[in-house]
């Protein structure tokens, strides 16, 4: 399976070219599904139909799907919800509230991922395209496995077992004080169960040969500079970026005073865009002059995208993690472009090495090569941070 996730800041036009790329996907005879992972959902008003939870058929090989969370949390999640909710209610909550604070925050983005791993495990399409929420939102589904995977072996764990331990010793007690029952194996076990299949999909996630974000940007200040910065933090998760989409620049037909300025502005920021994202291949979209809502409006936008490109291609191999032997010593190599190195904070505990840029910050595992010895000195050259260790 080819997997392609389209992000962006709000409002740039991520839902069209994802509705768009699938179409020439199912064109091409891939079994595509497009799937909507964002909260705000947008998905049915491109494709100007209804879609649900399940996977509804738009045309000939192409499928379409808006996730709902409370869907998959009742069914992956049905034990720990019934247990937040006893506990809850044993703290006089009434129903109601009890069942909605029972849903976590951040289950959105854990579902999302669940739901793309039993997609890939199941096989049915060739393509699956994610129209994803916007890049904050984005970034913190893609770092969850990373995330996820230290809490788990740092802290729950060692939680679980204890735990399983003294239930049978601790619960005759406890039951009647505190009125809730301790959590039982079910429990206990379902976070456990969801790590290991985000530890899975962590796997297929950087690979950059199956899955490539696409970064959808529009000729403008803010969202050139929040487009760049996602760029670097996706590198920061080893997750790889191959296209970026220039979307709503105004035609040179358009010859209104009005908007002298705005494309002359556009001029300057669309030259950013190649010379900021160079290797990277840059697709440019003109802004229509009707909305991207309905079938015939997504073919005119399929063909401005890709002619006669197999859009499931990778278009550029980004390789965002590298280690090198430099004579006696090993350099580790971490793509993070247009970042300064005085924005980066590093430190080493144990085998891990801890990388902190902004608010994000990724906890990576090293090889057994490198975890033995100490960083010995850093610098940024050419977009990457190469890290000695000696």
């Amino acid at each position: 399976m080819r997997l392609i996730l389209m992000t962006g800041k709000g409002g740039v036009g991520k839902t069209s070219v994802a509705a768009a790329t699938g179409l020439r996907c199912a064109e091409l005879g891939y079994k595509t599904l497009v799937l909507s992972t964002d909260p705000a959902h947008s998905l049915a008003d491109s494709f100007d139909m209804e879609l649900g939870h399940d996977s509804r058929q738009v045309k000939p090989n192409l499928w379409a799907a808006e996730l709902d969370a409370l869907r998959e949390l009742e069914g992956n999640w049905g034990a720990v919800k019934r247990y937040i909710t006893q506990v809850l209610r044993a703290q006089g909550l009434e129903g109601v509230q009890a069942e909605e604070l029972a849903i976590l925050p951040g289950m959105d983005e854990i579902f999302g991922l669940v739901r793309m791993k039993r997609h890939y495990d199941e096989g049915i399409y060739d393509v699956l395209i994610i129209d994803s929420a916007p890049t904050g939102t984005a970034l913190r589904l893609l770092s969850l496995p990373e995330v996820g995977g230290w809490y788990m072996r740092k802290f729950y764990k060692p939680l679980q077992g204890i735990s399983a331990a003294l239930r049978p010793l601790v619960e005759p007690i406890f039951r009647p004080i505190a009125g809730f029952s301790l959590p039982d194996k079910e429990v206990m076990d379902a976070p456990y169960e969801f790590y290991e299949q985000i530890e899975a999909l962590e796997k297929i996630l950087t690979d950059n040969t199956v899955t490539s974000v696409r970064l959808i940007t529009n000729p403008e200040k803010m969202v050139i500079k929040e487009s760049l910065r996602a760029h670097a933090y996706l590198s920061l998760y080893n997750v790889a970026t191959d296209l970026i989409v220039a979307n709503r620049i105004i035609p040179e037909e358009v010859t209104d005073p009005f908007f002298k300025r705005w494309k002359e502005n556009q001029q300057q920021y669309k030259q950013e865009i190649h010379e900021n994202f160079r290797p990277l291949p840059v697709k440019e979209v003109p802004l229509y002059s009707e909305e991207m809502c309905g079938l015939p409006a997504l073919e005119r936008l399929k063909e401005t995208l890709y002619a006669d490109e197999d859009p499931s291609k990778v278009y550029y191999t980004e390789n965002t993690i590298k280690i090198v032997q430099d004579n006696n010593q090993y350099v580790l190599e971490l793509y993070l472009p247009g970042i300064a190195k005085d924005q980066i904070q590093l430190s080493k505990t144990g085998d891990e090495l801890n990388v902190r840029i902004g608010n994000h910050r990724r906890n990576m595992v090293l090889p057994q090569a490198l975890a033995a010895l100490q960083p010995s000195g850093a610098k940024m050259e050419d977009d990457y941070l190469k890290i000695k260790f000696a």
